[in-house]
Order: C-alpha cells, then sequence, then structure tokens
C-alpha cells in the first residue's frame, strides 16, 4: 500500500515534471518515486565505480597488447641485427669508402621509404 506525501515543487521543476509525465506517458507519481529511488540507493556510487573499473581494466588490457607488441618488435629487430652482423664478413679497407657511400644511400632509401610507409595505412600490425 502507498502512502500519500505533499511537498511543493519551484514552477520551474513542476513544469518539467509535467512535460516528462506527458512525454513519457506516465504519471508524475511515477516519475518522482523512481527519482527517489534512484537518489536513496546506495548502489549508484558502487555501479559508476564498477562501470570505471570496466574502463580501466579495458584501457589496461589495451596497455598490455601494446607493450607485447612493442617487445616483439624490438626482439625481431635485434635478432635481425644480430643475424646480419654475424653474416656479413668485414670489409677490406680499400672497399671501406665505396661502402660506407653506399651505406649511405641505401640508409636514406630506409628511412624515405619508412617515412611513406608510416603516412600510409598499409601496415604489418594491421
Amino acid at each position: 500500500m502507498k502512502s500519500k506525501h505533499t511537498f511543493r515543487l519551484s514552477p520551474e521543476v513542476a513544469k518539467q515534471l509535467a512535460e516528462l509525465a506527458i512525454r513519457k506517458r506516465v504519471s508524475q507519481a511515477e516519475i518522482v518515486e523512481t527519482a527517489l529511488i534512484s537518489f536513496l540507493s546506495p548502489d549508484g556510487t558502487e555501479r559508476m565505480e564498477a562501470a570505471f573499473s570496466r574502463r580501466i581494466d579495458r584501457v589496461v588490457r589495451q596497455m598490455e597488447n601494446v607493450e607485447h607488441a612493442v617487445e616483439v618488435g624490438n626482439e625481431a629487430l635485434a635478432l635481425f641485427v644480430r643475424f646480419w652482423l654475424t653474416s656479413n664478413p668485414p670489409l677490406p679497407d680499400a672497399g671501406a669508402a665505396v661502402a660506407q657511400t653506399m651505406g649511405k644511400d641505401r640508409y636514406d632509401g630506409f628511412v624515405q621509404a619508412l617515412a611513406r610507409r608510416l603516412e600510409g595505412t598499409d601496415r604489418l600490425g594491421r
């Protein structure tokens, strides 16, 4: 059984309540009761905390995925450099200048290709 309560509302709030009741096709008493239940409910902050916890957990998982991808990339690069250094014999002194020039040209080409790749949408990780 419901009990009767009398209270006063400002004209602005009363107008908003009446408009909402018409729009939602429910009684003003139902709206007030629902609002009071929500306001008095102790779990409102708990629901908000749970929502924040879910969002933080999602961000943590995304960060772990990024960390894993960076670790894989670093290990692949280190393995390639180690393999390259052990499989290429040292150059004789006579060819060092030519090799340095060729190496600089190749490096410049690599940097340009990397820049083009990073500007586009075609990536290895995707």
